[in-house]
C-alpha cells in the first residue's frame, strides 16, 4: 500500500502579519499534482490541518477545495487528525456523512478507538487515528487517575490500541505529538510550533509505537525520522518561521508491502517564495538581485538606519521583519570599587566608556564631536528650566 505522510498544514497562517494564504494553495496544487502523478492509496494528514480554532473563511475554502479534489475527484482516500491547533469539534462535524465518500477525520478521541479499514491486494491495513488530545482528556476517557504527563496518556492509549489489534493486519498509527527516541528533549522544534505544556512534560517515547508497522506523526515542522525509518515526522509543507530557512519542505511518500516492512522516500515541493534570512549592511542589500522571497533581514550598520524597512522592501518588497544586529561584547565584571569609579565620572566619560563595551572601540572623530553638541544642548536646556 503506497501513502502519502504529510501534516502541519497551518491553513490560515499569518507571518509577521501576512496572509499565508496564497503559497499555502500554491504548495497544495503542488501536493495535488504529486497525488495525480503517483496516484497513492491514501493520504494523511497528522494533524494542524488549521492554524487556530477558528480559522478564517478563506483558508476553510482552501482546504474544502482541497479535500474535494483529492476525495471526490481523484476517489483517493484521505486519512486526517486534530493537531493541537485545530479545534476537534469543527473537524469532527459532518465526520460520519464524509467517511462514506472516503475522507476519515478524527477531531476527537472516542473510547472505542476503532481504527479506518482500508485494503490492498494483501489484505487490510488499519488505520489508528488519535488526535492532540491533554492528558487530562486522556484521563477523564479512560478513568485512568496515573495518566499526569503527554508521556502517560500515549502509554495508556497505544496500550488499549494493541489489546485489540488484529494479528493478521498491517497497523498504521497517526499521531500529533513531541515524540522523542525516550522521551527527552530533542532540538527539532521552530519557533512556529506551540508549545503542547511547560517544563518537558510535552515529550512522549519512541517506545510506545514499537507494535506499529508505521507511525506517521504531525507537530514537529521539521521532517525528520524517530530512532528508526518507521516513525516518521513528515513536517511543514511550508516555512512560517525563520528558524525554518533551512529546512527543505515536502512529504514522505510510503509504501508498505505484504509483511508490513515500510520504505519511505521525500518528495520536495518548491514553494511559489522562499523563506529566509539576510544579513548585511543596508547598502550590501539594496544592491542584491530584487526578489520576491519572504526574508528577515538582519542589519550589520553601525549606525541607527531610517525608514529600514521601507528601503529594503524596495528590492526585497515581500521582507516580513527588519533588525539591527548588536555586536556583543564581552563586558567587563563590576566591582564595587569600578561602580564607585563611575559614579564619580563626567557624562563625557560615562558615554566614552559605554561606547567602548557596546561598540568594542573608543569614540572618536564626528560621533563624539555629535555626542559633546546633543550633551552642551541638554544641559543649556536643563539649566534654563
Amino acid at each position: 500500500m503506497k501513502l502519502f505522510h504529510t501534516a502541519d498544514w497551518h491553513l490560515g497562517k499569518l507571518v509577521q502579519g501576512i496572509h499565508m494564504t496564497e503559497d499555502q494553495a500554491y504548495i497544495l496544487d503542488e501536493f495535488i499534482k504529486a497525488v495525480e502523478d503517483e496516484r497513492p492509496d491514501a493520504i494523511i494528514i497528522a494533524g494542524d490541518l488549521y492554524d487556530r480554532a477558528v480559522p478564517p473563511t478563506e483558508a476553510v475554502n482552501l482546504l474544502d477545495d482541497v479535500l474535494g479534489h483529492l476525495v471526490l475527484t481523484l476517489n483517493t482516500p484521505v486519512i486526517a487528525i486534530a493537531g493541537n491547533h485545530d479545534s476537534p469539534s469543527r473537524l469532527n462535524f459532518a465526520s460520519s456523512i464524509m467517511e462514506a465518500k472516503g475522507y476519515h477525520v478524527t477531531g476527537q478521541l472516542s473510547e472505542s478507538m476503532e481504527p479506518v479499514i482500508l485494503n490492498d491486494e494483501y489484505g487490510e491495513v488499519h488505520f489508528h487515528l488519535v488526535p492532540y488530545a491533554d492528558p487530562s482528556q486522556i484521563r477523564q476517557l479512560t478513568g485512568d487517575d496515573e495518566v499526569r504527563s503527554h508521556n502517560d496518556a500515549m502509554a495508556k492509549i497505544t496500550t488499549l490500541i494493541k489489546e485489540k489489534m488484529d494479528p493478521n493486519a498491517r497497523h498504521v498509527f497517526v499521531g500529533h505529538a513531541f515524540v522523542t527516541p525516550h522521551g527527552e528533549a530533542k532540538e527539532n522544534t521552530s519557533e512556529s510550533e506551540r508549545t503542547l505544556s511547560v517544563g518537558g512534560a510535552e515529550h512522549v517515547s519512541s517506545e510506545h509505537f514499537s507494535g506499529f508497522h508505521y507511525t506517521a506523526l504531525g507537530h514537529l515542522h521539521q521532517a525528520h525520522l524517530v530512532k528508526h525509518d518507521a516513525i516518521r515526522y513528515a513536517g511543514s509543507p511550508l516555512k512560517y518561521s525563520s528558524s525554518e530557512e533551512t529546512h527543505k519542505k515536502g512529504f514522505f511518500a510510503v509504501e508498505l508491502d505484504a509483511s508490513g516492512e515500510v520504505t519511505s522516500e521525500k518528495r520536495f515541493l518548491t514553494p511559489r517564495r522562499d523563506l529566509r534570512i539576510l544579513t548585511g549592511s543596508l547598502d550590501e542589500l539594496l544592491e542584491k538581485e530584487p526578489s520576491e522571497d519572504y526574508v528577515f533581514v538582519h542589519l550589520t550598520d553601525d549606525t541607527p538606519v531610517l525608514s529600514p524597512m521601507e528601503k529594503i522592501r524596495s528590492v526585497f518588497p515581500n521582507a516580513l521583519h527588519v533588525q539591527r544586529e548588536m555586536k556583543s561584547m564581552p563586558h567587563a565584571s563590576l566591582t564595587p570599587a569600578s561602580t564607585k569609579e563611575r559614579h564619580q565620572m563626567d557624562h563625557l566619560s560615562l558615554f566614552k566608556g559605554f561606547y567602548q563595551e557596546v561598540k568594542g572601540k573608543e569614540l572618536t572623530g564626528r560621533a563624539e564631536d555629535i555626542f559633546k553638541e546633543l550633551l552642551e544642548e541638554f544641559t543649556r536646556e536643563e539649566r534654563e528650566q
